[in-house]
């Protein structure tokens, strides 16, 4: 008997050190923070809840943020939009791709842009998908989001997106983590 008490002692002291500190929000509490850290970001930015119809966006740092589908997981602000006509991504053509992001939530809690990616590091290798092939791991690893400008703008593009979790990265789901994303897209490896 003394055994199995100290058994159950042991596995609730083991079970209790391996939880996490947000283990006591719900994923309502976190999807929650993730919407208010969002909208506490837009809330200084001019945002169109679409894209427009002849897809002409406007461009620059002082152009809005676009809705890019009706849930609002995606919104995009274009910096550069290439050259859609000549330059359109071909399915499971491989995009390369230099990013920066930041952490929304932190940026809503804390009031700082830590930002993490292989922009600057030219000695980071260049990342990349297939685009529109989701089934390649290459592709999926990055989630939705990443790839949802190519749909709009030519290859040679340069965007900032904020991206809900469950348009990220495919191991961050679960984190419920908005990212704030500046991206430039290429053809060739840079």
């Amino acid at each position: 008997m003394k055994v199995k008490a100290i058994l159950f002692v042991l596995s609730c002291v083991l079970a209790g050190t391996l939880c996490s500190c947000r283990d006591s929000e719900s994923y309502a509490d976190l999807l929650n923070d993730e919407r208010h850290s969002i909208n506490a970001y837009l809330a200084n930015c001019r945002v169109v809840n679409g894209v427009p119809a002849d897809t002409v966006f406007e461009v620059g740092k002082d152009a809005p943020f676009y809705r890019l589908d009706n849930e609002g997981n995606v919104y995009m602000q274009v910096i550069r939009a290439g050259d859609r006509k000549t330059d359109k991504a071909k399915n499971s053509e491989r995009i390369y791709f230099r990013y920066m992001r930041y952490n929304l939530n932190y940026w809503h809690k804390y009031g700082e842009m830590l930002g993490d990616g292989n922009e600057n590091d030219m000695n980071i290798a260049p990342t990349y998908f297939q685009y529109g092939n989701y089934t390649l791991a290459t592709s999926a690893q990055w989630g939705y989001g990443i790839q949802m400008p190519l749909n709009f703008l030519g290859v040679d593009s340069e965007v900032n997106l904020i991206i809900k979790s469950q348009y990220g990265w495919a191991s961050e789901i679960s984190s419920v983590v908005p990212f704030l994303y500046h991206v430039r897209y290429f053809r060739n490896q840079i």
